[in-house]
């Protein structure tokens, strides 16, 4: 059956980095887009970014661009999320989501929290 697996997450300090890893099994991870999308306190979904199958192309919203960095690596069936100048409003529960070639965000994984904080 589909996995999505986040880690990575935790606490980092405004202006920090980090870099969360979404594992996936049980499908043909290089055949699907892949998104990452959050979800803060208290607050609805926020789609975040997403990347073609081939991981030539990739696409952010206005609140990350230019800070955040999604990439895959289809050979270890890996996406991941490059986080840099971290603020506050980035605190959030992180989900990556299997996305077809619409959009539509199918399966999502578990979550993974990410604090940033003083």
């Amino acid at each position: 059956q589909v996995q999505l697996v986040e880690s990575g997450g935790g606490l980092v300090q405004p202006g920090g980095s980090l870099r969360v890893s979404c594992a996936a099994s049980g499908f043909t991870f290089s055949s699907y887009y892949m998104s990452w999308v959050r979800q803060a306190p208290g607050k609805g979904l926020e789609w975040v970014t997403g990347i073609h199958a081939g991981g030539d192309s990739t696409y952010y919203a206005d609140s990350v661009k230019g800070r955040f960095t999604i990439s895959r690596d289809n050979a270890k069936n890996t996406l991941y999320l490059q986080m840099n100048s971290l603020k506050p409003e980035d605190t959030a529960l992180y989900y990556c989501a299997r996305t077809d070639s619409t959009w539509s965000l199918g399966y999502w994984g578990q979550g993974i929290q990410v604090t940033v904080s003083s």
